[in-house]
């Protein structure tokens, strides 16, 4: 991967780690939804990321779904 993607890449992330910080600042009790999806599981590795020196402010609920909603 060229070096400009990597810094794109880096940049999004730190973007979105900053993002869940402000929104576990705001809210009394945010949750994050988590259906062990590849979406839901980048947003969860970004939440660890966001709080690695600690507990996470935001916990992960899952819920299983018997329909799968494209």
């Amino acid at each position: 991967m060229d070096q400009k993607r990597l810094t794109h890449l880096r940049q999004l992330e730190a973007e979105s780690i900053h993002i869940i910080r402000e929104v576990a600042a705001e809210f009394s009790n945010p949750v994050m939804m988590y259906s062990i999806g590849k979406d839901s599981s980048v947003m969860l590795h970004l939440a660890r990321k966001a709080f690695l020196s600690g507990n996470p402010a935001v916990p992960a609920a899952a819920r299983r779904y018997r329909l799968e909603i494209p």
